[in-house]
This record gives structure tokens, sequence and C-alpha cells, in this order.
């Protein structure tokens, strides 16, 4: 089903970029980095792209929060141009290409991705699943707002579901046969009801 990474990339970037992940908030270490690069090769694979350019771009993802979150797409892109030892493997139109697909990866971008590229990360970043996106919204409140009470926890973490998850929210899929359509409409049952809701935040908010 499609080449396999190049061997020596993988070496570099498992050496050299993922790491990075590992002083960034609990929500973006190297699980989701993870995640991310699996779900990507495999689009890239399933769409019959470059499987390279899809394993950089998402390994790069989010590497620009090493600068903060606010603009954390826009450096990662920067991180990806100026990163001399990609030219091993990559031409210079490639690697454009894969600084804005990273660039672009965003849920609340004002524009839609420019590439296939950027849509393969931007669907393989928005893996969805349930448990898991309430948990790590509860973990970013968690490290960012530490000084919140309980219940302010608990309205932040609706204010975002809703705002990024719920009917009307920001967040668009690029690939209408992907499985995150199922599971989005699974996610947004559970936003819907409000008690449900609750449960998941007990359970969750003493477990992270």
């Amino acid at each position: 089903m499609g080449a396999d990474v190049n061997s020596d990339l993988k070496r570099y970037i498992e050496s050299e970029i993922l790491p990075l992940y590992n002083n960034f908030d609990k929500a973006h270490q190297r699980p989701h980095a993870d995640l991310v690069i699996r779900q990507s090769v495999e689009l890239a694979k399933r769409l019959g792209v470059d499987v390279d350019m899809a394993y950089t771009i998402a390994a790069y993802h989010d590497t620009g929060l090493c600068e903060g979150r606010d603009l954390h797409h826009a450096v990662s892109a920067r991180i990806i141009r100026n990163d001399k030892n990609l030219r091993q493997w990559f031409t210079e139109e490639q690697i454009d290409t894969m600084a804005d697909a990273a660039e672009d990866h965003r849920a609340s971008a004002s524009h839609p991705p420019r590439t296939i590229y950027g849509r393969i990360v931007a669907e393989a970043d928005r893996y969805i699943e349930a448990e898991d996106i309430i948990r790590r919204t509860i973990q970013f409140g968690l490290d960012h707002y530490p000084t919140l009470t309980r219940e302010e926890h608990y309205q932040r973490m609706v204010e975002h579901l809703r705002e990024k998850y719920g009917r009307g929210g920001y967040l668009r899929l690029w690939f209408p046969e992907s499985p995150n359509s199922e599971r989005l409409e699974r996610l947004r049952q559970i936003i819907d009801d409000e008690s449900r809701l609750q449960q998941y935040f007990d359970k969750l908010f003493i477990s992270v």
C-alpha cells in the first residue's frame, strides 16, 4: 500500500525533531505527534501522494509551539524552511509545499489548506475520539490556566468544545469519507448532552 518512509529521513526526524515535543504541554507531546504522523502516512498512501513529505509535515506540524501557541503554525513553517538537513531528501519546491502545509494545518485558519498535503495533515491533526479530545482539552486548561477553579475548568472545557467541535463550530474535515466524520458526530452527541459531558469531565479531571 505505497512506499515506506525513507529510513535515513525517519532516523533524522526521530532523533532531532520528535524529541522537541517532550517540552510542550501535555496535549501536544510525543503521543500526539506520533498519532498525526501515523494518520498522515496512512492518508498519503491511500491517496497516492509522497509519503516522505506527508511524514515530514506531520513531524514538524507543531514544532512551532516552542515560541507559543498563537503563531505556532507559522513558526512550524519557518522551522521547515530553515532546516538545512531537509535538503538531503527534498527539493526547494517540496520544502515550500511542506512549509505551506504546516502553516495551513490549524483548525481555526481563515482559509482552507492550499494543497493536498495541507489537507492531509489538517485531517490527521483532527483525530476525533471523544474521550481523548475531552482529556486533552482538560490537560490544556490545567497547563495554561492553573489558577482556575474546578468549575471554571469545566466551563472553559465546554466553551472550547462547542466553539471548535460543536454543530456550527469552526472545525472542518477535508475528507468526507474519513472515519473522523462518524467520530465527530459521536462527539457532538456528547457535547449536546450536558449530563454526559459532566460525567466525562468528572472522570477525566481526576485522572489527567
